[in-house]
């Protein structure tokens, strides 16, 4: 697992120094998946059914995904009621208690559960981390992106999906 993270932590400076834009891919079902909270409370997907959902990956220790979050809360201000829900999957091995400081002192409102390796092979193998994928309503995989993103151009790929 030390490999697994340093070898993200690389990626992750490398998704740093190019910026990666959202791309579409083949519509794919997304995976179904239940993971806890840091709080411990289970979140399931089937819980945003008929919502457009960001599923993030992400790590507090990470650059590109610090730097991402204060776009993701002011999307999920913004779109919430058009149907956006973000949810923040933390990969962090350092457990739900860093994750939790981190939300506090980042202000984080959006859902963040902990991952665990099965929604990782899930979702596919992740090169680097921010690795985010966008669900449609009927729980398609639209589109994934691989780092960051200034958050006006993510605003767009977003609002293709929330449109009726």
């Amino acid at each position: 697992m030390k490999l697994l993270r340093s070898a993200l932590g690389f990626l992750s400076l490398l998704s740093l120094t190019a910026l990666l834009h959202a791309e579409p891919v083949a519509p794919t079902p997304a995976p179904a998946w239940k993971l806890q909270d840091v709080d411990g409370n289970v979140i399931s997907s089937t819980q945003f059914k008929g919502k457009v959902v960001v599923l993030d990956f992400w790590a507090t220790w990470c650059p590109p995904c610090r730097a991402e979050i204060p776009g993701y809360i002011a999307l999920q201000k913004k779109y919430r009621d058009a149907g956006l829900v973000i949810i923040g999957v933390s990969v962090d091995q350092q457990g739900p208690g860093v994750v939790k400081k981190f939300i506090a002192s980042m202000h984080v409102d959006y859902q963040i559960v902990m991952a665990d390796e099965n929604i990782q092979a899930a979702f596919g193998p992740m090169d680097a981390i921010p690795t985010t994928f966008i669900i449609d309503r009927a729980g398609i995989i639209r589109d994934r992106k691989v780092g960051l993103e200034p958050a006006a151009d993510y605003e767009q790929a977003v609002l293709k999906y929330l449109k009726p």
